[in-house]
């Protein structure tokens, strides 16, 4: 499986949460304490939407362990942002490219996934058809997870994002029960327009991967006021992640089972999430 975060706030540098954290992403690679693997070395990325930038999100994928990767490091201490998805891969079975590596970007949707489609060598063909024929060239790897965004995308992600999630997880348990696939899909999401960031933890199984969000900043600020760093950061800034990143008590809620959260100005959202049948 896979380890992956989602930020959004006070702009910060991308060091600050991939390498400075005790258990930070690039120590999960390493030393993942909740994932089915410990080890996540089959590719990092980032996505990025620059400070004062709108449109399309700046991307960086590689095929390495993102803990040997000096790229990024360099790219982690020198850029901020206020707004950015990051994801370190292990393989389910599909090579180990750059193409398939996370997140996914489609114009300025980007895209993260936890989990795996079930035997999906033999559900491929019938979910790649479902994808809209002016989408498909967009489609580089050959991953489930990038096939999932595609069909989101078909679905109305852009419009929709909830509702076009719960049509893709739908489908994908329709054709894996024509199949004769149990329990197919198994995910964690985070996808994002540059504005808000919407999470999904849901698993045709009811034992969905991990999944966590941060305290809001007040709580944060009363639970540990000796804690300077915390002063610095907006009310608004929320960070969604796969494992904690520290120890720290009441920084971190467990995602609840079968839901959907939305991250934005104002009023976070957390509500059930179910697929809808075809």
């Amino acid at each position: 499986m896979c380890r992956w975060l989602a930020y959004s706030g006070t702009p910060i540098r991308l060091e600050d949460l991939l390498y400075r954290p005790r258990y930070s992403l690039i120590d999960q690679s390493q030393h993942s304490r909740e994932g089915v693997e410990t080890t996540n070395g089959d590719g990092v990325g980032v996505g990025w939407y620059p400070v004062d930038a709108v449109g399309e999100p700046a991307l960086f994928r590689a095929v390495g362990p993102a803990w040997s990767d000096v790229n990024l490091r360099e790219l982690a201490r020198a850029t901020s942002s206020p707004l950015f998805l990051a994801h370190i891969r292990a393989s389910t079975g599909t090579p180990v490219q750059q193409s398939n590596c996370h997140p996914f970007r489609f114009q300025n949707w980007l895209w993260v996934h936890n989990g795996s489609i079930r035997e999906f060598a033999r559900l491929k063909r019938d979910l790649v058809l479902a994808v809209d024929p002016e989408l498909y060239p967009w489609m580089a790897g050959s991953t489930d997870s990038e096939v999932m965004f595609h069909l989101a995308i078909t679905y109305g992600l852009r419009d929709r994002p909830v509702a076009a999630v719960e049509r893709m997880a739908g489908l994908i348990e329709s054709v894996a029960h024509r199949h004769g696939v149990p329990d197919p899909l198994q995910m964690t999401v985070g996808t994002t327009d540059g504005d808000r960031i919407w999470t999904f933890r849901y698993s045709s199984e009811g034992r969905s991967r991990s999944l966590y969000y941060s305290t809001d900043m007040t709580a944060l600020r009363t639970l540990h006021p000796e804690i300077a760093t915390l002063r610095g950061l907006s009310e608004e800034t929320r960070l969604i992640v796969s494992e904690p990143l520290g120890e720290m008590e009441g920084a971190w809620q467990p995602v609840p089972e079968s839901s959907y959260g939305i991250i934005q100005k104002g009023q976070d959202e957390l509500g059930r999430f179910a697929p809808a049948g075809p």
